[in-house]
């Protein structure tokens, strides 16, 4: 998809289109600049102890990271050494993507359309995980959920963070403009 030169993502053109003016009006921002807009999103997948009994388990861990954001993972390295768990220094134990402009949009479609629906029990996502500086931090228990994984070749399953960063200054703009996006949450 992100291919087409023409391509614009469907959530950046309702952010563009209608999310912008409404942010305006609920807040009263006197510049166009103060409004709160998706600076990036971060994906993260720790394997702690099965990738230090198995490094296959972390090369698992970063195909299925770069499949689900579209771009390519990079592995996270233990910083310290830690005997009795067998881990060294180095050692890759999970990975990492940061998303940002086009693909960035095309995940947090992703999430909130298709992934989210399609985990079991779910009652929407906490409503207070706000860092008080504008950044939603929410976790998946299980990343099969998204399409591009197919269950039938996983191995493990694995849990994963997503950050989502804005450029709001409170959680509460933050909140309103996540909320805009559709953002299930339960609170």
């Amino acid at each position: 998809m992100l291919d087409n030169a023409n391509y614009t993502p469907r959530l950046k053109t309702v952010y563009q289109d209608s999310i912008r003016a409404a942010l305006k009006e609920e807040f009263g921002y006197k510049n166009d600049m103060q409004i709160p807009r998706l600076d990036k999103i971060v994906l993260n997948i720790g394997c702690g102890a099965e990738a230090v009994k198995d490094s296959k388990k972390a090369k698992s861990a970063i195909e299925d990271l770069t499949k689900i954001a579209g771009q390519q993972a990079v592995g996270t390295k233990a910083r310290k050494s830690h005997a009795p768990f067998r881990l060294r220094e180095g050692m890759i134990i999970g990975a990492k993507v940061t998303l940002r402009g086009e693909r960035m949009y095309e995940f947090l479609d992703r999430l909130i359309t298709i992934a989210m629906p399609r985990i079991r029990d779910f009652r929407g996502v906490s409503g207070t995980s706000f860092d008080g500086r504008g950044n939603y931090a929410t976790g998946l228990k299980e990343h099969i959920v998204f399409p591009e994984i197919d269950f039938d070749k996983v191995d493990e399953t694995w849990g994963m963070d997503i950050v989502i960063a804005t450029t709001a200054e409170t959680d509460a703009e933050a909140k309103s403009l996540l909320k805009h996006f559709n953002m299930p949450f339960n609170s």
